[in-house]
């Protein structure tokens, strides 16, 4: 029994796996909903999450709490996986119109639902791509605004600012839509 027992903890895992593993968990379901929102493509957005905690496993003994938070650093893993995706594909940052299955994104709840989905995509099709990307970031994987700041390279202010004047563009084009 007690060489069953060293035997399970000698295979038992690490202190840093059980983080990534929760890390993993937690953060899945929106890596692959901003993943989603860049590059409006289902299939791709699920290599692009896979890439991504591939790429954030095989570097986690790097990563360096003092420097931010693991959602944060998760997700600029992910911006960069998504990134290389749009390059293999030849486009230059530029994002497509609408995602070919629609319904992958949410199931209708009524004509209403889905004539707000429709003006919302279509607005944010008249945004820059920097600025879905700012959108995708808080709304699609629900960072905070230091997180995106982490992501994006840029001071906290600096992102918050960027977000209200992207949330004040689509606001602009959804009414537009009206």
């Amino acid at each position: 029994m007690e060489q069953t027992l060293v035997a399970e903890a000698k295979d038992a895992p690490q202190a840093g796996d059980l983080a990534f593993e929760r890390l993993y968990r937690s953060s899945r379901d929106d890596v692959y909903a901003y993943a989603a929102g860049l590059l409006r493509d289902a299939p791709a957005a699920e290599e692009v999450t896979a890439a991504a905690f591939e790429r954030a496993y095989r570097k986690r003994n790097r990563f360096d709490p003092e420097r931010g938070e693991p959602r944060a650093w998760l997700f600029g893993i992910a911006r960069n996986a998504a990134l290389d995706e749009l390059r293999r594909r030849g486009r230059q940052a530029e994002l497509t119109a609408e995602p070919a299955d629609f319904e992958t994104f949410g199931a209708a709840e009524g004509a209403e639902h889905s004539e707000r989905r429709l003006a919302v995509s279509a607005a944010l099709e008249r945004l820059a791509p920097r600025e879905r990307e700012l959108i995708a970031l808080k709304f699609f994987a629900g960072l905070e605004n230091r997180e995106i700041a982490r992501v994006l390279g840029i001071g906290e202010s600096n992102a918050g600012t960027k977000l209200h004047r992207a949330m004040t563009k689509l606001r602009e084009a959804c009414d537009g839509n009206a």
